[in-house]
């Protein structure tokens, strides 16, 4: 990693109360690397430079860390490359970490990764969370539910809502949200949640609005 790329991941992650040490931006740093070079066999992003993974992928998926129950047990639907999940479980080890994608070529290499860097606590699934297999050995047993840009808000909430235990939160992490998206995600039937917070904001160094989106089950 370059080292003002490197400058960028530190200072940014200070933005949402993170401090790196060096083993774990040496971790990054990795993760980086192997992102970029499966990237050129692998459609795993549509972003392939080192600046833009730090800033898009990696300081996105720490912006939620402050929202989040220390020693939760997060779901990571339609996780990609491993975005969110990877990255906060590199700087929260006590988090359980379930990823789960309907693209094999993805679970692949989030296996890679997490192999490479050593990560404890951490499954990837290659499945759809609404399949009878997964959903049964999900239900009821998460503390968070969270995604990246994976669906709309209102398909999200229906899938995440039997892996979450009674208060747990879906957490959306979205760009600019209309009321329209929230009044059809709210006419959600089947489902109960109240929102708890929202939260908007640009990512360091940048001017990529992002909106983070807290729903607790009820």
């Amino acid at each position: 990693m370059e080292s003002e790329n490197k400058a960028l991941l530190i200072e940014g992650a200070k933005a949402f109360g993170i401090h790196l040490d060096q083993e774990t931006v040496d971790l990054f740093n990795r993760y980086l690397r192997e992102l970029l070079k499966w990237n050129l066999k692998i459609n795993l992003t549509a972003i392939r430079t080192e600046k833009g993974v730090v800033l898009k992928h990696f300081l996105d998926s720490l912006s939620v860390y402050p929202h989040l129950p220390a020693h939760s047990s997060l779901l990571d639907l339609g996780s990609g490359a491993g975005f969110p999940g990877i990255p906060l479980k590199i700087v929260e080890p006590s988090f359980g970490i379930t990823l789960i994608d309907s693209v094999l070529k993805k679970v692949d290499f989030q296996r890679h990764i997490i192999r490479i860097l050593g990560l404890k606590g951490v499954l990837a699934i290659h499945g759809r969370v609404q399949e009878k297999g997964i959903a049964g050995m999900m239900e009821g047993r998460c503390d968070v539910v969270i995604s990246r840009a994976f669906s709309d808000l209102k398909t999200f909430l229906l899938l995440g809502y039997p892996s979450l235990r009674k208060g747990g939160l879906a957490v959306a992490m979205k760009g600019e949200v209309n009321e329209g998206e929230l009044c059809l995600a709210s006419k959600a039937e089947e489902v109960r949640y109240i929102l708890r917070k929202t939260v908007s904001f640009s990512l360091p160094f940048s001017s990529f609005k992002r909106t983070i989106l807290l729903f607790e089950k009820q």
